[in-house]
């Protein structure tokens, strides 16, 4: 599936409607370069799992994981820009909540790829002035 958006809102919009339809228990794996809307896209999938305000939702850069909850339902946002690799994420004990069988968001996942088995990739790329390409394979 491949979208293109023109502003941080269609990006968000486009992230609510893909997290509309996502099973508990999904491993969503993100894609691309500093800035090329991985958040503003986690933002729009939260809302619609978990009914958290957008604002509510920002990146864990500095602490690696937030945690957003509603309805039942958890969703853990990692943000693996400054780790090392699958050891050290493995070595923080985040395995298990990757494995817990709830949702993961998981920005710079090419960090553990090596330890991911069934995800869900979604590529964002620049694609022009303001415009965004998102690349989703299931």
């Amino acid at each position: 599936m491949e979208y293109i958006t023109s502003s941080a809102e269609e990006t968000v919009e486009c992230g609510y409607s893909f997290g509309k339809n996502l099973p508990s228990g999904a491993i969503v794996c993100f894609f691309g370069d500093l800035a090329a809307g991985k958040t503003t896209f986690i933002k729009g999938l939260v809302g619609a799992v978990t009914g958290c305000a957008e604002e509510s939702v920002n990146s864990p850069t500095f602490t690696y994981m937030n945690i957003y909850e509603g309805d039942g339902c958890l969703i853990y946002h990692f943000d693996l820009y400054r780790l090392g690799g699958s050891e050290e994420f493995i070595s923080k004990g985040f395995d298990e909540q990757l494995f817990s069988g709830d949702i993961c968001c998981l920005e710079w996942s090419e960090r553990i790829v090596d330890i991911l088995e069934d995800y869900i990739m979604v590529e964002i790329t620049h694609s022009g002035e303001g415009k965004r390409k998102i690349e989703i394979r299931f």
